[in-house]
């Protein structure tokens, strides 16, 4: 997110809720405070720093297929490429991020060991680092099956505060960066309660069919116990994904179905992400995101002029579709929308407290 929208971005976040500091010890505005906590001390945490999670936007619908991965792995390469520090959660039992950022059976995928085991110990994350610069992963995959029947044990034991174990250990790491996504499975209501209850935010991507908005109710009566344990968590809103249509019946459509979901709240991204099967294609099957495939199209030579030298195709089988460039703008325009609208809503949430905090002084 480079140019013009990319200082937007960057303007549209410099103010937090405080300064913190980066992994090297510098000051660094614009990052909240890290909790450093031993893995003894959050072994024996009940109650994670819900500050330290003020930047935290799980990705949430019900129903697979509407754009939860692809969102998830584009916005935060996006604000990496345009020197923001980002950290990637994926809770999904098919780890798809593995294949949208190209580490799938790589060295650091451990298919989600890792992340397991820091639930059952209650240690901090240990995210593999450098996935593409200023972007980190906790990866997931097979090995979650097992979080499963965890969870489903904790919760008979200590009732929902159990879902509380995913924020306890994400809040002593996720003071190192400016933004955290956590990507959620479908249909696996305990996994979703986890990540509900560890984020600030909740963004939903859907689709304009029956499915997408079905799932998105599904989320709103989860989105509603949630916050039993965690009061904080708000709705960004909801993205219109691979989408073909940007009618006005459409939006108002969408915007009912949150209205019924969410108890009257419907906002609605105004960016939508395109339908373009081509570089859909192109991108899991490369492991490049968007705006890196937007750079590639722009290094392969004219069509006509490859065909005269014989060189029609790339060195991946065939050459990339041109369409990648307009999918990468629209992730540049929903990343600025999004970084605004956490501004504004960071802003509202400081002086609805400022109040109260001049009559304690």
């Amino acid at each position: 997110m480079t140019g013009p929208a990319g200082r937007a971005a960057r303007n549209a976040t410099r103010r937090r809720r405080g300064a913190g500091r980066d992994r090297a010890g510098g000051d660094r505005t614009g990052a909240p405070t890290p909790v450093v906590v031993g893995v003894d001390d959050a072994a024996a945490t009940t109650d994670p720093d819900m500050d330290a999670l003020t930047r935290t936007i799980a990705m949430v619908n019900d129903k697979g297929g509407v754009g939860k991965t692809s969102l998830v792995a584009n916005l935060a390469g996006q604000f990496a490429a345009a020197g923001y520090r980002c950290l990637l959660v994926d809770l999904n039992r098919q780890a798809n991020l593995a294949d949208d950022l190209g580490f799938r059976d790589g060295p650091i995928d451990d298919h989600g060991a890792g992340l397991l085991m820091s639930i059952v110990a209650g240690s901090p994350l240990r995210p593999a680092e450098g996935v593409r610069p200023g972007l980190d992963v906790v990866p997931g995959g097979a090995r979650l099956v097992d979080l499963v029947p965890l969870m489903v044990s904790r919760v008979q034991e200590q009732g929902r505060e159990a879902f509380r174990a995913l924020a306890t250990v994400l809040a002593p790491v996720a003071g190192d960066y400016d933004l955290v996504f956590v990507d959620c499975p479908p249909e696996t209501t305990i996994l979703t309660d986890l990540a509900l209850t560890a984020a600030r935010w909740v963004l939903m991507p859907t689709k304009s069919d029956g499915g997408g908005l079905v799932g998105m109710r599904l989320v709103g009566e989860r989105f509603a116990l949630a916050r039993e344990q965690n009061p904080d968590l708000g709705l960004l809103g909801a993205v219109l994904f691979a989408t073909g249509s940007r009618s006005r019946v459409v939006h108002a459509e969408l915007r009912e179905a949150m209205e019924r979901a969410f108890g009257g709240q419907s906002p609605l991204f105004t960016t939508s992400i395109r339908h373009a099967e081509r570089t859909a294609q192109d991108a899991r099957r490369l492991g490049r995101l968007a705006h890196e495939l937007e750079q590639e199209v722009a290094a392969q030579p004219a069509w006509w002029a490859a065909l005269r030298e014989g060189t029609s195709k790339t060195s991946s089988g065939r050459r990339l579709s041109p369409t990648a460039a307009s999918v990468a703008g629209d992730y540049r325009d929903l990343g600025v929308e999004l970084l605004t609208l956490l501004r504004a809503a960071e802003e509202t949430t400081t002086a609805d407290h400022r109040p109260e905090q001049e009559a304690t002084s």
